[in-house]
């Protein structure tokens, strides 16, 4: 009777534990975890995106990009100047100058709105510049006609600046998306050193248990002693792989905490009683349909073809400016003149705004050679054949990536369900195992290499469930977005 009752204490305790077991790699289990200790990919993913400093920093590049803007906008702000000489000496005023402009640049063929005032008085003010004492007004306007009609400087800084905005915007997907893949990585493998902690401690506790039972039927005849030094080893093997898992818990535990930040930027660490989502080996499928949106969508919408796309329109300008740099400088200006200062005074006619009071000028210039605006043309044309194949290589690894990517799941999903199918197998086997040891036709030793073979095939699924995860969240890294909840 003693002996009967040892074996079937050791049969049920290898089945309670063996069903321990199965319950650490299933969801929806009767004895799920505790939800409220659950950390999920959703709690990490709201901690990443609101606080990480990375995803912060990110955030950034559209503000300077847009500080950019409006410091391209600056060369259209109307700029007003004034200046005064005056020179009095020996009792004579030899010169009385003032000087003052408002210039208003205009989109339009870029040219410039000015209204001025001068007054240039004293004995020896050059006759040209003398106005009458009450000063001199105009109103005009200058207007490139050659270089600078259809794009200038500051139009082309100002459509490049904007352009960048978009360029920025795409950079900060970017980087965003590579914080969230590593923090993904950083939590499947927290999830499988989790679920190695887990089976090997059962395991010891199993292994803990069939010591015990065997001890007791060696002190009382029923089994040899070697026996129970072999479940002791057993013990002991399993007790080492315990502290080498806890050692990797703690390190993932850390990696993930890396991650996470609270809204004043300080440093957050997981609670220690914090456990990861207990995922199922079924998981969801990934259809060619999908695969297909995706490929669309990375052509579309890539964050580095849409930064490639930008540096394109940015060139473009360039090279449209540069072409404006070919023709020849000519600029023509002219001003309505007047002595009015304001509109309720009289002025003689001959004095006041009109036709017959203006003054006019223009400039011109053209470099005979060109040779450093075609030097600069020729090679904005070579960046853009450059940028052209480079956009068609990126197209094509990105295209390739999500592909080898998408195969990487399909290949993980297929040894997952293989891998089920074989824990179901070593199951039915461990259980004749201790029907056969029951009936005194088996051995300790084969129960243990039994036992460890489950052990060993759970751990590999949870392996499997891992890099399928993460080969999930590469695929929509390599499709340029974030993975849906």
């Amino acid at each position: 009777m003693k002996r009967t009752q040892m074996n079937a204490m050791i049969r049920w305790g290898v089945l309670l534990c063996t069903c321990l077991l199965v319950q650490n790699v299933r969801a929806g289990n009767a004895c799920a975890p505790d939800t409220s200790k659950i950390f999920s990919i959703a709690d990490l993913r709201e901690l990443v995106m609101q606080n990480n400093p990375v995803v912060r920093q990110a955030g950034l590049l559209g503000d300077a990009a847009r500080a950019r803007v409006t410091q391209a906008l600056g060369s259209f702000d109307p700029n007003l100047k004034a200046s005064f000489d005056q020179k009095q000496f020996g009792g004579k005023a030899y010169y009385n100058h003032w000087t003052s402009e408002l210039k208003v640049p205009l989109w339009l063929a870029g040219a410039d709105l000015k209204v001025d005032f001068d007054r240039n008085v004293g004995t020896y003010t050059n006759p040209e510049t003398t106005t009458p004492l009450s000063g001199l007004g105009g109103v005009g306007i200058s207007v490139p006609i050659g270089q600078g009609l259809l794009i200038d400087a500051r139009r082309n800084t100002l459509r490049q600046s904007r352009i960048m905005v978009d360029y920025a915007e795409a950079e900060r997907v970017n980087e965003i998306n590579k914080v969230w893949f590593q923090a993904v990585k950083d939590y499947w493998n927290w999830f499988y050193a989790h679920q190695q902690y887990d089976l090997i401690r059962r395991g010891v506790e199993l292994a803990n248990t069939r010591y015990i039972a065997t001890r007791n039927q060696a002190l009382l005849g029923d089994k040899p002693a070697i026996d129970s030094v072999e479940a002791f080893i057993t013990v002991q093997e399993r007790s080492i792989q315990l502290a080498r898992i806890e050692i990797e818990i703690q390190n993932s535990r850390l990696l993930v905490s890396n991650h996470i930040w609270d809204e004043k930027g300080n440093p957050l660490e997981l609670p220690a009683d914090a456990i990861p989502v207990n995922a199922d080996s079924a998981l969801a499928v990934v259809t060619a349909y999908q695969l297909d949106n995706l490929l669309n969508s990375a052509e579309d919408n890539h964050p580095k073809l849409q930064m490639l796309r930008s540096k394109s329109l940015q060139l473009a300008i360039e090279r449209n400016y540069l072409r404006e740099m070919l023709k020849p400088k000519l600029n023509v200006s002219g001003s309505l003149l007047t002595t009015r200062r304001d509109f309720t005074s009289y002025v003689p006619e001959y004095y006041d705004i009109g036709w017959n009071n203006y003054k006019v000028g223009f400039d011109f210039s053209f470099p005979l050679f060109l040779r450093s605006a075609r030097g600069k043309l020729n090679e904005i044309k070579v960046k853009q054949m450059d940028l052209t194949l480079d956009v068609q290589n990126e197209t094509r690894m990105i295209r390739t990536n999500i592909r080898s990517s998408f195969n990487d799941l399909k290949a993980y999903q297929t040894q997952l369900s293989i891998q089920t199918q074989s824990i179901t197998n070593q199951k039915a086997l461990l259980r004749g195992e201790l029907q056969k040891f029951d009936l005194g036709e088996s051995t300790l030793f084969l129960i243990n290499s039994r036992e460890s073979k489950l052990i060993d095939m759970m751990m590999k699924q949870a392996e499997l469930v891992t890099k399928y995860q993460q080969s999930l969240a590469d695929l929509y890294y390599k499709a340029g977005m974030l993975q849906n909840e």
